[in-house]
């Protein structure tokens, strides 16, 4: 199994609350798996423990074997605001984790270069991001995560602040991206559809 959650549950020491019991979960490598409930349910904070930005009350986690004990580089989340650099353009943004990482400039300009294509926002690569809609600024945002190839992509409904329109497009693209990329996706949303 790629990903395993075995009985986790997680208790907020603050409220005493136990938000999550006993979850236990497979994702096989190159799935596409959609959590779906109700705003409050807990799916965010499930996320966050797969992302390490939070630790289980009890239960283990692990990703291709290896435990997940706090963030790593394996694990890129997609959050509902698409938390770019207003300082940087489109193509920037995109390559900043790359830059982050070491790559030499060439290498990062290629794969933004890559995943703005995919993505169908080569030709806005130049521009400011106050300068660009919602929906391309989370273009850019998926972009940017796909482009650190990392071996899970959490997505925590990162479409949710858009216009139903462009919330129906996104959702036909992500999939088709998934089905070229064949990247392990985890998204959690309160939206059925």
């Amino acid at each position: 199994m790629y990903l395993q959650l075995n009985s986790i549950s997680k208790i907020f020491k603050e409220t005493k609350k136990e938000t999550l019991q006993d979850i236990s979960l497979e994702v096989e490598k190159g799935e596409f798996i959609c959590i779906v409930g109700p705003s409050g349910c807990g799916k965010s904070t499930l996320l966050n423990l797969v992302a390490g930005l939070d630790a289980p009350t009890s239960g283990s986690i692990s990703l291709d074997g290896q435990p997940v004990t706090g963030p790593g580089a394996d694990r890129v989340v997609m959050f509902q605001e698409a938390a770019l650099y207003p300082w940087l353009n489109v193509m920037e943004n995109v390559m900043f984790g790359l830059d982050a990482a070491g790559y030499p400039k060439a290498k990062q300009m290629e794969i933004a270069e890559k995943y703005l294509k995919m993505v169908q926002l080569w030709h806005y690569k130049d521009y400011p991001i106050h300068q660009i809609s919602g929906g391309r600024r989370q273009r850019t945002a998926l972009a940017r995560a796909l482009s650190m190839d990392s071996k899970l992509l959490l997505m925590d409904e990162p479409f949710s602040a858009l216009d139903k329109q462009t919330i129906n497009i996104l959702r036909a693209d992500l999939e088709e991206i998934w089905e070229k990329t064949k990247k392990t996706i985890l998204y959690v949303t309160h939206s059925v559809e």
